[in-house]
């Protein structure tokens, strides 16, 4: 399922009564404290009209004059993204780069915008920020659905400015040995997460998001629900882990006794699923297979509530153990799924086959895991002059 801190209610900065902190088993692993937000931090970081700290400005805004306000152009562009159902992050991305844009205009009126606002805007981005082409590209399809959606104008021919050209990218892989030598200096659970990243080829938000009906073990099979594009997907459960994982399973059973004893309110849902669903946050199917070690105060109910495993926290204990693990190398937690796709090819696996085990939409997206090994074919390719 889909979830993300953008569909919590803001928390308390106060951190949780006592009796209220959970002693894990060293299975679930000892966590530090879930990030708290304060309500005022938190109304801030959702506010329209706040700056932002980290807001494009040009050399010359240093007086920048107070323009109209934009808070119902906030408004729109979150209720128009959210009725297309696309993921909180896209939400996230698309109003920073709004705010970026209406700081860059002074916050001119939005009925006054034009495509030359655009080029102006992108101009800059491109030659005094030097952003990557990516960067560029997402700014750009930011504004795009900003004028045809939010403002209603149609965006027109941007003249001057060209879409960036993406150059190759050739990812980093890990090989099987130097995976072994990370998981020896992870601690639980983040040696079981990055265990499913590289076993089944999973993206971070993917694995962290995994509830308990997401595995049958009788079957063997892991069910991927709302991925990327809100897609859904099968994986194999690689063999050798069904020990751990069933060890992981029995040590969520006491956690959750344990909530249900606090009368605790659940679970994090998405959307409108608890209301469909009434006790679905307390069943325990639905709990997390990764929970945060803390249950999280929601002050609009008043109530605990439990969320997963955050993804700084992994992504800080995996930088942690490629550096005492003594790898050279610019691994992240993506890279075990690159090492999934590679290793696959590298035993000589069907392109589609890999294509649909990553749940990508465009084969030409998993085709570039051909640079990462030496060869795709039976025969190696050699040069004549070996021959």
């Amino acid at each position: 399922m889909r979830d993300s801190h953008t569909d919590v209610p803001s928390l308390k900065n106060d951190a949780p009564p006592e009796k209220a902190l959970d002693v894990l088993s060293p299975r679930l692993g000892s966590l530090p404290s879930e990030p708290s937000t304060s309500p005022k931090a938190s109304a801030a970081a959702n506010s329209p009209d706040q700056p932002s700290p980290q807001t494009v400005s040009s050399s010359n805004d240093a007086n920048t004059a107070t323009g109209v306000s934009w808070i119902a152009v906030y408004t729109r562009l979150a209720d128009d993204i959210r009725v297309r159902h696309y993921s909180p992050k896209t939400l996230k991305a698309y109003r920073e780069w709004v705010r970026h844009f209406q700081t860059f205009t002074r916050s001119k009126d939005p009925a006054a915008l034009s495509s030359a606002d655009v080029r102006e805007f992108l101009t800059f981005l491109a030659v005094h920020r030097k952003v990557s082409a990516s960067t560029q590209n997402q700014a750009f399809n930011a504004l795009l659905f900003f004028y045809r959606h939010v403002l209603n104008k149609e965006f027109g021919k941007v003249e001057g400015v060209v879409r960036a050209k993406r150059k190759p990218y050739v990812p980093v892989v890990l090989s099987r040995q130097e995976i072994e030598t990370i998981l020896r200096h992870l601690p639980p659970p983040y040696d079981l997460v990055v265990k499913l990243l590289y076993g089944c080829g999973l993206r971070v938000s993917e694995c962290l998001q995994l509830r308990v009906h997401c595995f049958n073990f009788d079957a063997g099979v892991l069910t991927i629900h709302d991925g990327k594009g809100g897609k859904d997907r099968t994986v194999p459960l690689p063999e050798t882990m069904l020990p751990e994982l069933r060890a992981q399973l029995e040590a969520l059973k006491e956690l959750h006794q344990r909530d249900l004893e606090r009368n605790y309110a659940g679970v994090f849902l998405v959307n409108a699923l608890e209301s469909k669903y009434k006790h679905a946050a307390k069943e325990f199917i639905w709990q997390w297979f990764f929970p945060a070690k803390q249950l999280t105060y929601v002050q609009k109910t008043e109530e605990y509530r439990r969320y997963h495993l955050h993804q700084t926290h992994l992504q800080k204990a995996i930088k942690d153990a490629v550096g005492n693990a003594r790898i050279y190398k610019r691994a992240s937690a993506h890279t075990f799924r690159h090492s999934f796709a590679s290793h696959l090819l590298q035993a000589n696996y069907d392109i589609r086959t890999i294509q649909e085990l990553l749940g990508h939409s465009d084969v030409r997206t998993t085709m570039i895991y051909t640079h990462t090994v030496k060869s795709v074919t039976i025969k190696e390719a050699k040069s004549p002059l070996d021959f």
